[in-house]
């Protein structure tokens, strides 16, 4: 008996160090990389949304219920994005934050459109995720791929004078997609050459015959569709070999990723990303509030991630409740004050009043130009 009553009593105080979640709390999936080399892109969206759902429940939740997170890794990769996508569904989410990268997001919107719930990406740029019209159920807090790289086409033709682009890319549906829209706004202005267009392969060590070729073409500009681990290493192979072509990469290198591991090689490469969002109030609120929870600075998508956790909590309150076809329309119709300003979603899922902007690294940091 002594034993039994020791064992309920061990029960029962690990049932009370359990949140009080009620029975049928408000599911919110977050997926994204929270672990591996792209984990820098995941884990600020992860911890953008816990603060929301924080915040929410302290408040007293929404339409009565506590808004539960449930993290979920891919690790930016498709085979693992569709597991992540099946486990999460399994789960009961009522929708999801992410996925994080486009290729991973393509794998999994499939599963989620199946199953009737809807996602809201911070991060996945391609265009045919909400241009195409295959994914109803898809959303996102970022400008997409087409107007990035019209921006870095008209940057380094425009700004930077280049008449001799190099084009690389690592094959991937958002490192692929950014530059052949930059190629495509190139060709089509007329004031540049596009002397080189390329792929590598994600991992690789050395990329020297790549640099080799940007070199014998006398490219004056090279434009990178990719990630920062490998535009780190372009980066540093290109000053070694003393390539003196300006580097331009798109918001997948805009980050501290990227900036610790290229070093001081990082100074004076200029990355597209989201617009200075800083002047907006909810904006300075949350990133203080993250401040006084971490002690840092948020990174790289913190801005799209909040935003994200706030137009989804918004469309779940003004339509009542959790109904597919409700939040949809609430999410295309409502504005909603976010993190990244007031937006409300078209009938495509890009955010009306988002867009790019160029960046150079400055003194070991991203600066807006």
């Amino acid at each position: 008996m002594r034993t039994l009553k020791v064992l309920a009593t061990a029960a029962l105080v690990a049932a009370l160090a359990v949140p009080a979640f009620a029975a049928d709390t408000i599911k919110i999936g977050v997926a994204g990389p929270h672990t591996g080399d792209l984990a820098p892109y995941g884990i600020p969206t992860k911890e953008a949304a816990l603060m929301v759902a924080e915040q929410v429940n302290a408040a007293g939740g929404i339409l009565g219920k506590k808004v539960e997170v449930l993290p979920m890794d891919d690790q930016c990769k498709p085979e693992i994005a569709t597991n992540a996508a099946t486990k999460l569904v399994s789960e009961g989410v009522s929708m999801v934050i992410g996925h994080v990268c486009s290729g991973a997001t393509k794998a999994a919107m499939g599963i989620y459109k199946e199953a009737g719930v809807i996602a809201i990406s911070p991060s996945a740029t391609n265009p045919p995720l909400t241009q195409s019209g295959d994914y109803p159920n898809f959303f996102r807090t970022i400008a997409s791929d087409d107007m990035q790289g019209k921006l870095a086409a008209d940057f380094v033709t425009g700004k930077l004078g280049a008449k001799k682009i190099a084009i690389i890319h690592d094959k991937g549906d958002y490192g692929k997609g950014f530059a052949d829209f930059a190629k495509k706004f190139i060709e089509e202005g007329g004031k540049a050459k596009v002397v080189m267009y390329e792929g590598i392969t994600p991992g690789a060590m050395d990329y020297s015959a790549v640099i080799q070729k940007v070199r014998r073409e006398g490219a004056d500009a090279v434009i990178f569709g990719g990630y920062h681990p490998e535009a780190s290493k372009l980066v540093s192979q290109l000053k070694k070999k003393h390539v003196k072509a300006a580097f331009l990469g798109p918001d997948g290198i805009k980050g501290d990723g990227f900036l610790e591991i290229a070093g001081k090689k990082a100074e004076g490469v200029y990355a597209t990303g989201p617009m200075d969002v800083t002047k907006y109030a909810d904006n300075q609120k949350a990133r203080a509030a993250y401040q006084k929870k971490y002690g840092k600075e948020p990174g790289t998508f913190f801005d799209q991630g909040y935003a994200a956790m706030e137009a989804a909590l918004n469309a779940i309150k003004v339509a009542g409740g959790t109904d597919y076809a409700k939040v949809e329309k609430a999410l295309r119709s409502s504005y909603v004050e976010t993190a990244v300003g007031k937006i409300k979603f078209d009938n495509k899922g890009d955010a009306v009043g988002v867009g790019f902007s160029v960046y150079q690294v400055q003194n070991g940091k991203f600066v807006e130009q």
